[in-house]
């Protein structure tokens, strides 16, 4: 349910900010025991923290070395820094860049997590049987851990969204170079001709005015014939024209006697 309630949402900015607060909370918390002496706080595990979830190097060891500084000034200090971090984030990125990153890391989170949560659950199952041994009521002890599961993965959700808005940034790709504009086309029809290959080439192409003509088909025919000479003639198509010049086929004229 709350994954659709994400997923109807276009702007998750107060989701985001509201975990980034909790965070903080928590990380000092775990830090910073209930009602211990300054001499006592864990400054280093908090600074390291503060690095890991929040992307923050803050002077925390600074801070507690301050005389009279109180827990409540550590958690201030951490949150405005993370506000003004996440503040200045979202100026750059833009508004609509902003709620993008921000639903899409938050839904691609939330998948992850909720995944492992189901093993943990189906785990959980196979193996809470075995508390009725402990005279314990298996039913209750399910609902417990299971709930407990649960508050764990809020946890680690709220980490892992604040620990990736804390450090996404935007990469701008490098416009990509225009592709070589096509050359003018000014070439003649002959170079056009020289680059594409002819198939069509005919066997046979009229001679110039000088140069002999070549051969037909064959090397025997030649336009050197006497009509009066059958001997000049030389191997004549039975379909072509008799060269004796009388307009008849060859088959049909001096043809018949061959």
């Amino acid at each position: 349910e709350q994954r659709i309630e994400l997923m109807k949402g276009t702007d998750l900015s107060d989701t985001v900010r509201d975990m980034r607060h909790e965070v903080v909370q928590d990380l000092v918390a775990k830090h910073i025991p209930e009602k211990a002496y300054a001499e006592q706080w864990d400054a280093e595990g908090l600074k390291q923290s503060a690095a890991t979830f929040l992307n923050l190097d803050l002077p925390i060891e600074d801070w507690v070395a301050e005389e009279g500084i109180a827990e409540d000034d550590i958690h201030d200090r951490i949150l405005e820094a993370a506000d003004k971090a996440a503040a200045e984030r979202a100026e750059r990125f833009g508004p609509e860049i902003t709620q993008y990153v921000e639903k899409s890391i938050v839904l691609q989170t939330l998948d992850h997590l909720w995944r492992d949560h189901l093993v943990n659950l189906d785990h959980l199952r196979s193996v809470i049987g075995f508390r009725g041994y402990a005279q314990r009521d298996p039913l209750q002890e399910y609902k417990s851990e299971s709930f407990e599961l649960f508050q764990a993965l809020l946890g680690n959700l709220r980490q892992a969204v604040t620990a990736q808005m804390m450090r996404v940034e935007l990469v701008r790709q490098a416009a990509e170079e225009p592709a070589p504009s096509a050359p003018e086309m000014h070439e003649s029809h002959a170079e056009i001709s020289a680059m594409v290959p002819n198939t069509e080439e005919p066997e046979w192409m009229p001679p110039g005015p000088d140069v002999p003509a070549s051969p037909v088909r064959n090397n025997t025919a030649t336009l050197e014939r006497d009509p009066a000479n059958p001997e000049t003639w030389g191997k004549v198509g039975r379909n072509e024209p008799c060269p004796c010049g009388s307009g008849k086929k060859y088959k049909h004229c001096h043809g018949t006697y061959v």
